[in-house]
């Protein structure tokens, strides 16, 4: 059986694709979540999860950081990214940063069937007549180093990139202060930086949806 979690904070959305993936005829289990913190609940809910239908607006979800996030803490969960976004630079950013396939919110839904199909035989599913566009080498070099990142050094990047002190990111995270200056150092060096706000800018500049 299958384990697929729908994270998208509106509920006529997830009904209907959660009745296009019955309607698919595979041995599923379908969970929801309507925003981020609860989407990564079930994550660490149970067991791995296969298939993470991941709306990139949600309540909570810092846009295209989610998916680094996701990927590195649950390196066996396939993410569709679901958006009304359809700009092509967006998908791009999605593919580079790992997802499996990216489903506009305008597709027919025999189309989610297909992209279902193709990310189950480990292939990539992408909306028709999509082109890939060209993206600066700065940004392809970053999305390679955010890969080096652990799960722990990526919540610290994100809260430094929000601009909270290590007092604060300790408190967020319940760690130590210490803690928070060995993986800020950490960050700084894999991502080829001298400091946070560097750091920060970089992650804002190519993580943000516009």
């Amino acid at each position: 059986m299958y384990k697929v979690i729908i994270a998208d904070d509106h509920p006529l959305f997830r009904n209907a694709l959660k009745q296009v993936l019955i309607a698919h005829k595979l041995d599923m289990k379908i969970l929801e979540a309507s925003d981020y913190e609860s989407t990564l609940a079930e994550l660490g809910n149970k067991g791995d999860t296969d298939l993470l239908f991941l709306d990139l607006n949600m309540p909570g979800n810092s846009g295209l950081a989610a998916i680094s996030t996701i990927r590195a803490q649950f390196p066996n969960t396939l993410i569709i990214v679901v958006s009304a976004d359809e700009q092509e630079h967006t998908i791009t950013k999605c593919v580079q940063l790992g997802a499996s396939a990216y489903i506009p919110k305008s597709v027919d839904f025999t189309e989610i069937s297909d992209a279902v199909d193709a990310v189950l035989e480990g292939e990539q599913w992408l909306p028709n007549d999509y082109q890939l566009t060209e993206q600066p080498p700065e940004q392809e070099a970053f999305f390679n180093q955010l890969e080096q990142l652990t799960p722990h050094q990526l919540k610290v990047l994100g809260l430094m990139a929000d601009g909270l002190l290590n007092k604060q990111i300790a408190y967020e995270l319940n760690i130590s202060e210490s803690t928070v200056k060995q993986h800020a150092s950490a960050v700084l060096k894999k991502l080829g930086v001298y400091n946070r706000t560097q750091a920060g800018v970089i992650f804002n500049q190519i993580m943000r949806l516009d």
